[in-house]
């Protein structure tokens, strides 16, 4: 089992990255695979809405979204992590999961675990999280929660520890994954099949 964990800070081993190694602290503490990626400080495109993914399988731009798209196809579940910038996520992660979510195969999320965590000095910490937890939710994904919204509050990484209630439920969190992707792998032994996609039927507002 294998768990991929994102950094959408632009500050590599800044307070983002002190939560997610909390998370990941705990998910190998039970024995699952982990791995952080980075996204770094290039800049990342928005989507173009060009279709070409739709029609190729993969983004236009062949940057660490494809990168990471042909990466999540081997994991078992996922952590999205993002500062707060102006009560929201971070540019870098929004425009990653834009276009992730977009042109990757449904097959790459669907009924893989996903949890998203944020970290600030003081607020939008559940602003930015609800920004974020729309990705997996409309990917099928079954969402792993903590015993709080999934969040730290410092404004450099030394601080982070200094959050008892946030450390705590990072560790949580992670522990929560591990047991969740331990159920689907007993489930899969036992012979409980996922449910098979359906096409999707796509309508708006007026019919």
């Amino acid at each position: 089992m294998k768990v991929l964990l994102v950094n959408g800070s632009p500050h590599k081993n800044g307070s983002t990255y002190a939560a997610l190694r909390e998370v990941e602290n705990a998910l190998n503490a039970e024995g699952v695979e982990t791995s952080i990626v980075w996204l770094g400080t290039e800049a990342i495109s928005g989507c173009l809405a060009c279709g070409y993914c739709s029609r190729n399988g993969k983004c236009i731009k062949n940057d660490i979204v494809n990168e990471f798209a042909q990466r999540a196809k081997n994991a078992d579940g996922f952590v999205f992590g993002t500062p707060v910038h102006y009560a929201g996520a971070s540019g870098a992660i929004t425009s990653f999961l834009d276009r992730l979510f977009y042109s990757a195969s449904g097959d790459t999320f669907r009924h893989k675990p996903a949890a998203v965590i944020t970290a600030a000095r003081r607020g939008g910490t559940t602003a930015a999280y609800d920004q974020l937890i729309k990705y997996p939710a409309i990917a099928e994904m079954p969402i792993i929660s903590s015993h709080y919204w999934n969040m730290v509050h410092a404004a450099v990484a030394s601080e982070v520890a200094e959050d008892k209630e946030g450390v705590q439920c990072m560790r949580i969190l992670g522990k929560n994954m591990a047991y969740f992707l331990k159920c689907i792998d007993a489930g899969k032994k036992a012979g409980i099949s996922a449910p098979a996609a359906e096409k999707r039927d796509v309508t708006n507002f007026i019919r």
